[in-house]
């Protein structure tokens, strides 16, 4: 599964299409991508394992996100005041 993982982002070049978001508009899959990074980095950073397979998620949020938003996000979260369930 990991061989899958690291073949699918070395071929990486932008957000593949998902279903769950079909409009144009991909203001809550920047979003989702955004909080499953940090969940999955907070989830195996628990059991110890590595935190590779979360990257992608990283690179997803990272293709659709204004750096502003993502910014902002990281601060409310280094503050405690971030929205969303991580």
């Amino acid at each position: 599964m990991a061989e899958d993982i690291q073949a699918k982002l070395e071929k990486y070049r932008t957000a593949p299409f998902d279903a769950r978001f079909p409009n144009q508009n991909q203001t809550k899959n920047c979003w989702q991508n955004y909080l499953d990074y940090h969940r999955c980095q907070k989830a195996l950073t628990a059991k110890g394992v590595d935190v590779t397979p979360c990257d992608w998620y990283k690179r997803v949020y990272k293709s659709l996100c204004p750096i502003s938003w993502t910014a902002r996000w990281d601060d409310q979260r280094d503050e405690g005041t971030f929205p969303g369930k991580i």
